[in-house]
């Protein structure tokens, strides 16, 4: 029998505790069956008769006859929530980000992971090299869906190639099965030019279009190429022409697959990410084409929804009888009353990549809000070189140096105004930390300013660069929200 599965916390008032199950004790079985990971656990929870097996610190074993109603959990929190280690990549990806960064960052951003029950937790993509039947066979009978996968080519001798992994050309295989089964997949293709573009991209986006309506969405973007390559494929970037015929090509398939029907409620099925559309200087599709935003922690549909949530926030504010302006507090309402009179000045700092697109609303913000200034400071790359343009992987180091070129001859708060905004991509989830570990405390004592922590969304940016408090508790778990002054 195995180890088992340690306690961290038994919650208040649940079955366990009732049960005198204590932390430090660990769960060996459940109905007779060793507990693999998290999901066997739920999987096996399910029924509302249940046997659990409890290991106690000193080795002695109990069995636990439970009967449960159908909203009752057993009430426990494991030290890993995962409930097992994660699973290491076994790629070599011509590609791989990872590789491209140079030494001496903090360890966790060396770790590659491959596993699909991140991909279905936290939406991980996954490239399923290190998966057989067994493990298709788990995914199928616990329905972990649905599951993103890095696919880049369906080309089997290519793929191998591209990911350096003699496993990894049976993709289409495992996609056929899981298709089969009913499994809903995301796929991605990180697109190196040259590679698997063109008519390689052609044949991707065609086999995987014929897994749908399971293979539910693809998207397609652009490799990054950082300035640490040493002893690693060369690889060419997408300049503006190059970028234009990508968009052109998958809007091509986008065109042919609403043509044909097979999946009307995700028509388009195929994306081309955000980045595809700013590098070629044209403007992102409207939100239709983005088929709910299946993709948008991939960067795709992200600039429309900002623009759309943008314009609806500033829309709201401005109509006295809207649910927004509703929901300001009385001070907040007389705020803004006076902020053609008292003035506002703030510095939104963002990437090179989507300065065209802060710059075109911020101005429209300050267009609605006479008195109201936003600088835009678009940082250049300088830690991982100019080729990375988006806002993402700034570090704080850059941030910095860049702000005080700027204020190299002025008061800071002459030339930066009285609040530095930053958007949460910049920084660790949950916290203040830049990738190279420096924090929002750094550039605050740099400037003797303070630095607000634009959340998410277009509503977000709108309130804080109108000096607004944050509209929502839960989003404060990244930065501190503020109060405007008077």
């Amino acid at each position: 029998m195995s180890a088992g599965h340690k306690i961290k916390r038994v919650i208040p008032g649940g079955i366990a505790e009732e049960m005198g199950v204590e932390p430090g004790m660990s769960i060996i079985a459940v109905n007779g069956q060793e507990i693999e990971d998290v999901f066997d656990y739920q999987y096996l929870m399910e029924d509302l008769h249940v046997e659990v097996l409890i290991r106690e610190e000193n080795g002695e074993e109990t069995l636990l006859d439970i009967d449960r109603d159908p909203d009752e959990d057993f009430g426990v929190e494991f030290e890993s929530s995962l409930m097992d280690d994660y699973r290491r990549c076994s790629n070599r990806c011509i590609f791989c980000f990872i590789d491209q960064m140079p030494k001496g960052m903090r360890e966790t951003l060396y770790f590659k992971d491959d596993d699909s029950r991140l991909s279905f937790l936290q939406g991980n993509y996954v490239t399923l090299t290190n998966m057989g039947d067994k493990d298709i066979d788990r995914i199928i009978r616990l329905r972990m869906e649905p599951i993103n996968i890095s696919v880049h080519t369906t080309n089997p001798e290519l793929r191998r190639q591209m990911l350096g992994n003699r496993f990894a050309g049976q993709i289409m295989e495992k996609l056929t099965r899981l298709a089969e089964a009913g499994i809903e997949m995301n796929g991605q293709v990180v697109l190196c030019r040259g590679i698997n573009d063109g008519e390689e991209l052609d044949r991707t986006i065609r086999e995987l279009g014929a897994l749908r309506p399971a293979m539910r969405s693809l998207s397609v973007v652009p490799v990054g190429i950082t300035r640490f390559r040493e002893h690693l494929p060369h690889l060419e970037t997408f300049d503006r022409a190059s970028s234009a015929e990508v968009v052109d090509q998958i809007e091509r398939w986008q065109k042919l697959f609403r043509e044909d029907g097979v999946n009307p409620e995700i028509p388009n099925f195929v994306h081309a990410s955000d980045e595809w559309y700013l590098a070629a200087g044209r403007e992102v599709p409207e939100e239709e084409r983005y088929d709910g935003y299946l993709q948008l922690e991939n960067g795709v549909g992200m600039v429309r929804l900002l623009k759309n949530e943008v314009r609806t926030a500033v829309s709201g504010l401005l109509d006295h009888t809207s649910s927004l302006y509703r929901s300001l507090t009385l001070p907040e309402k007389e705020y803004l009353a006076e902020l053609p009179s008292r003035g506002r000045r703030v510095t939104t700092v963002c990437g090179k990549l989507i300065e065209p697109v802060i710059r075109e609303l911020a101005g429209e913000v300050m267009a609605a809000f006479p008195g109201l200034s936003v600088n835009v400071a678009s940082i250049r790359n300088d830690f991982f070189g100019e080729t990375i343009t988006v806002s993402g992987l700034i570090t704080g180091q850059d941030l910095i140096a860049q702000l005080k070129e700027l204020t190299e001859h002025a008061d800071p708060k002459e030339v930066l105004g009285e609040e530095i905004l930053l958007p949460v991509n910049m920084l660790r989830a949950g916290e203040k930390v830049f990738l190279d570990d420096l924090s929002t405390d750094d550039v605050e004592s740099a400037f003797l300013l303070p630095v607000g922590v634009i959340w998410s969304g277009g509503e977000e940016m709108v309130r804080s660069v109108l000096g607004l408090s944050h509209r929502e508790e839960g989003d404060r778990q990244v930065y501190e929200s503020w109060e405007p002054e008077g």
